[in-house]
């Protein structure tokens, strides 16, 4: 919890300043990761000072763990949205469209957490092997039920999992290469891929 949601009833322009620091933080964090960032720099992208700022969050290690919070729970959203009840292909190619609407949508969000994992995700490990893993297990169970019932082609769950990750938050996490290849920057790309995608895992899935 902020300093400043901590406090009783914090005011309209509390609220509105603590969005502000925190959309400041996610620019420097995504583009210089946390050991290049400084909450000097967060001030200066949000527009105030910096003892301002600290009135708000008490360390950079704070404003960074709040953003992280935030983005696995948006994060992990999607996979949520797997329905064990549903029609399996269907699900999983959604899924896959679901996360790479994503990677268009949140790049720095994407980046940001790429950034904290190759760290060695010093400040979310207990999160990647608490709720997202058991979030991943369960619906590696469901996976590997419809698997079992000849519903989809026998897949490794996890892996399947894994390669969703891979394929879809690339283009989040490279966007620069993958402009600089296709020579393009409108989101047209993002459209090919989901194309692409969608007939690559219908294709492995297929019973």
């Amino acid at each position: 919890m902020t300093r400043a949601a901590s406090r009783e009833n914090p005011t309209r322009i509390q609220r509105a300043k603590t969005e502000a620091i925190l959309e400041a933080a996610l620019e420097v964090f995504s583009t210089r990761g946390f050991r290049g960032a400084t909450l000097d720099q967060v001030a200066e992208a949000a527009g105030i000072s910096k003892p301002n700022l600290l009135y708000y969050f008490a360390s950079k290690e704070e404003v960074h763990r709040v953003l992280l919070d935030r983005l696995l729970d948006t994060w992990l959203e999607p996979l949520r949205r797997i329905d064990p009840d549903g029609e399996p292909q269907a699900e999983i190619r959604a899924y896959v469209l679901r996360k790479l609407e994503m990677a268009r949508d949140y790049p720095r969000e994407s980046r940001l957490f790429a950034n904290e994992v190759l760290q060695g995700a010093p400040r979310i490990a207990d999160a990647l092997a608490g709720p997202l893993r058991a979030l991943v297990d369960d619906k590696a169970g469901a996976i590997r039920a419809w698997a079992a019932a000849g519903r989809i082609a026998p897949v490794d769950p996890h892996h399947l999992i894994f390669s969703i990750w891979a394929a879809t938050q690339h283009y989040a996490d490279f966007d620069v290469q993958v402009r600089a290849v296709l020579g393009r920057d409108d989101d047209g790309r993002f459209d090919d891929a989901a194309g692409f995608l969608d007939h690559v895992f219908t294709r492995a899935l297929a019973p």
